[in-house]
């Protein structure tokens, strides 16, 4: 290990690795080019704005912070970095400010102007109509104004502090003939969301005309009544983003939960990220922000009139379902449906479900089977991201008070999702399951079920292993696989896995499973090698790899080795990517495409071409450092041949896609001859005709 973490550190060829903050942003950038694009429903597009806006507070809460307490070491320890972070920040923020500059020209240009053509009217305090404007006074004062609480900034407040991505009205207001800077006074005002239940506020609809307004405007309007005694006002919005990595220390003690619940409050009081401004704020705002907050004119960053735009998941959608995706009916499984026993079918052979094109509900039924099942003794999973009222959750409760032996591996640093592993974990340990928080200096990430059963005085293992979180929400936007299995080839080492949760003995052999960090990194490093080594015997070599996100140096520069090798490499690469394709001598055998669409690409897939004996695994890891070594990771081979057919086909209508997939430099990739492929529908389609004739299609979940 001491040696893998030395090449690890090695400084890079800059030329050849795109820095991985940078990619980062490349990736949130093609979210927003789907806002942009008007072939997406406009109700959609604005969701595309929320979900870049939600991407950006994440990127400044953990990477941008953590870029600046790296500025913050000493300079002889940062020499030791591959590269200054100052210059990264810098190139980070540039960038960022590029693309929020078009954000607002989309917005302005695009989404306002569309919503007009459809009746729909965003108003601001400057459009209201007489009759708007008394009802927004009537509705100010009946709904909002309990809500908010103001506070005055003069010579005597010491510190204000700013909840973290909470929107803030700084305002500025004076007698109409005082205006002297002397004489004016600062308040502060924090827009009541949370309580209210959304941004917006929706206004009467008038002869088929739709309105809506910010709750921002809705009390820049109203300030008078907020301020009686003052005429004159101006208001802009400020947010802060504020450091949200959790200093925890490295161990799995009987403390660690009430360590993550202490970070946890601190993260609240985190150090700033970043403190987002409306660029028409006066100097003498922003003045006063920063002298009562203690945020520094290095945390500005430069915004829009509005902020926090994931709050426009909750924009209403007027009913208007045409200005939505075409609903996609959840498939039907197209055997498992009709067993009334999932273990049962899983004792004839392995099944392959498809999130979010087949139903989630499989899964938990498998669960809930097995809580009610008296032949099963015991059951395993590893819990990473829940749903709130998860029902996986619930079943694996049922099974410890039905006297099963259960064991749940729960990570409580799944980054934002702590507070609820911590409330499920509390609620299994009362049921009386085996509660094991993670490995020492690893984070488990796995995606895997076993369900042990007495058959006729046998005890026999089913295993559910999937690219995918046990999450009944995600899973309806997620596109991952999930294996169901009895083979005892696969049940045997999941079997070995949970050992390695409970002794913690890294010792175990797996004849099957690739897991990080025992064995995976060197397992994927040998199939790499094998293609190498096949290419320059003349012999066919290829490679597919899908994955949310390939930084890992040593993996990059084998894949290099692989392409000087002749070795043919077509990578599908959502998130970011660090490797540099089609480099004369270096890459010019590989290929690197990105899918943004719909739903959001989840699976890890790895193909291997293997002269011709191809071998497949799918995966919870991507070729990352910290997935590769400092975490719990499967992979697993998929050999029942039509599961492999099933995954296969999948790739392939994703290596054609032509409408939705785009390069690293973010370029459309359109071919000579354009198939006019959309892989998530083709995907689509292609599952539901495996649906039986005279089957209901669409499955109806609970």
């Amino acid at each position: 290990m001491k040696q893998e973490r030395k090449e690890e550190l090695k400084t890079p060829e800059k030329h050849i690795f795109i820095n991985r903050e940078l990619s980062w942003l490349a990736f949130n950038y093609r979210v927003l080019q789907e806002a942009k694009d008007k072939t997406v429903p406009l109700l959609e597009r604005i969701k595309f704005m929320a979900i870049f806006s939600a991407n950006l507070d994440e990127y400044f809460k953990v990477r941008v912070a953590t870029l600046k307490r790296l500025i913050n070491l000493k300079k002889k320890t940062r020499s030791k970095l591959e590269e200054e972070p100052a210059e990264i920040l810098a190139s980070i923020l540039q960038e960022v400010h590029r693309q929020q500059q078009e954000f607002g020209e989309i917005f302005r240009e695009g989404i306002l102007a569309d919503l007009r053509q459809h009746n729909i009217h965003l108003l601001t305090e400057h459009d209201l109509n007489q009759e708007q404007e008394v009802w927004v006074r009537n509705y100010f004062n009946e709904t909002l104004e309990p809500l908010v609480l103001p506070i005055i900034l003069d010579e005597t407040e010491t510190h204000l502090f700013l909840q973290d991505q909470m929107v803030y009205l700084g305002i500025e207001m004076w007698e109409p003939t005082e205006q002297d800077c002397k004489d004016m006074r600062f308040a502060m005002l924090e827009l009541p969301t949370k309580k209210h239940g959304s941004r917006f506020v929706k206004l009467p609809t008038v002869d088929g005309q739709r309105y809506v307004m910010f709750i921002d405007d809705v009390l820049r309007f109203c300030l008078p009544l907020l301020f009686p005694k003052y005429k004159s006002f101006v208001a802009h919005a400020v947010k802060v983003s504020r450091d949200a990595e959790l200093d925890i220390e490295e161990e799995v003690s009987g403390s660690l939960m009430a360590k993550i619940q202490n970070s946890l409050k601190k993260r609240e009081t985190g150090s700033p990220a970043r403190l987002l401004y409306d660029p028409e704020t006066p100097q003498e705002l922003l003045n006063m922000l920063i002298a009562h907050t203690g945020i520094t004119q290095d945390d500005l960053v430069e915004g829009s009139k509005y902020h926090n735009f994931r709050d426009f998941f909750g924009f209403p959608d007027f009913n208007l379902p045409d200005l939505k995706y075409t609903p996609q009916p959840t498939l039907i499984h197209p055997q498992l449906h009709q067993e009334p026993s999932i273990l049962a079918a899983m004792q004839q052979q392995d099944y392959m479900v498809h999130y979010p094109y087949q139903s989630f509900d499989y899964v938990l039924r498998l669960f809930d089977e097995a809580a009610r099942d008296p032949k099963v003794t015991a059951i395993s999973a590893t819990l990473y991201r829940v749903a709130g009222k998860s029902k996986i959750a619930k079943a694996l409760a049922r099974a410890a008070k039905n006297g099963k032996l259960v064991t749940v591996v729960v990570e409580l640093r799944a980054r934002f999702d702590e507070e609820s592993n911590i409330y499920w974990a509390g609620k299994l340990q009362k049921a009386g399951a085996n509660v094991i928080f993670g490995v020492p200096g690893l984070k488990v990430h796995s995606k895997l079920g076993l369900i042990t059963r007495n058959e006729k005085g046998k005890l026999v293992n089913y295993a559910y292993l999937s690219t995918g979180n046990y999450n009944e929400d995600t899973s309806k936007i997620y596109a991952d696989h999930a294996l169901f299995t009895s083979d005892k080839r696969l049940t045997k080492d999941v079997e070995q896995v949970f050992n390695f949760f409970i002794d913690r003995q890294p010792d175990k052999e797996f004849n099957h499973l690739l897991m990080a960090p025992l064995n995976m990194r060197q397992n994927f490093t040998k199939m790499v090698d094998r293609e190498i080594k096949n290419a320059k015997k003349g012999l066919p070599a290829s490679m597919i790899l899908k994955m949310n996100a390939l930084q890992d140096e040593r993996m990059i520069r084998k894949l290099y080795a692989a392409s000087q090798a002749g070795v043919k490499i077509q990578l599908l690469v959502r998130g970011i990517c660090c490797l540099m394709p089609g480099i004369e001598g270096l890459s010019e055998n590989i290929q690197v495409r990105s899918i943004v669409d719909r739903y959001l690409e989840h699976a890890r897939v790895y193909i291997f071409h293997n002269n011709g004996n191809e071998q497949l695994y799918i995966a919870s890891a991507d070729w990352m450092t910290r997935n590769l070594n400092r975490r719990v990771e499967v992979a697993f081979p998929i050999y029942q041949p039509d599961l492999a057919a099933q995954i296969r086909h999948t790739i392939d209508l994703q290596l054609a896609d032509d409408m939705k997939t785009r390069s690293v430099d973010n370029s459309y990739i359109k071919p000579p001859a354009p198939s006019n492929v959309r892989a998530q529908y083709a995907i689509y389609n292609y599952l539901r005709e495996m649906v039986p004739a005279g089957t209901e299609a669409a499955y109806d979940e609970n």
